[in-house]
């Protein structure tokens, strides 16, 4: 069983309360490539870089973050540590809305997480 506290902090980086509004799902690789390529994803204490050589980095609530990714039947299919946590596997829906893309947790059945694109 994982610690609490990686419990609450994985719950953070997929969970949110943003109710659904006009979000577009993303099912092709190269259209979330191209939405991602050179933003920064931030939310409540987090920066994450998405890199479409499939790897993973940033900063969370002062710890470093950093995976790998993969699209797989048209999901986006990531493996997560924070900092020495290994926060597992998870294929998730995307979706966005203007600058807002979104997260949905175990092929879009699960809790999401909204996040701001910024410009690098």
């Amino acid at each position: 069983m994982r610690p609490l506290r990686a419990m609450t902090i994985a719950t953070v980086l997929l969970a949110g309360a943003t109710p659904a509004t006009a979000f577009s799902p993303i099912t092709e690789e190269s259209n979330f490539v191209t939405i991602v390529s050179g933003k920064e994803l931030t939310r409540f204490g987090i920066r994450l870089n998405v890199m479409p050589d499939g790897l993973i980095s940033g900063r969370a609530f002062g710890k470093t973050v950093s995976g790998a990714w993969r699209w797989t039947e048209g999901y986006f299919c990531r493996d997560l540590y924070f900092g020495e946590t290994d926060l597992g596997p998870n294929c998730q829906a995307v979706k966005i809305d203007g600058g807002t893309i979104r997260f949905i947790a175990d092929e879009g059945a699960g809790d999401h997480a909204d996040f701001a694109l910024k410009q690098r």
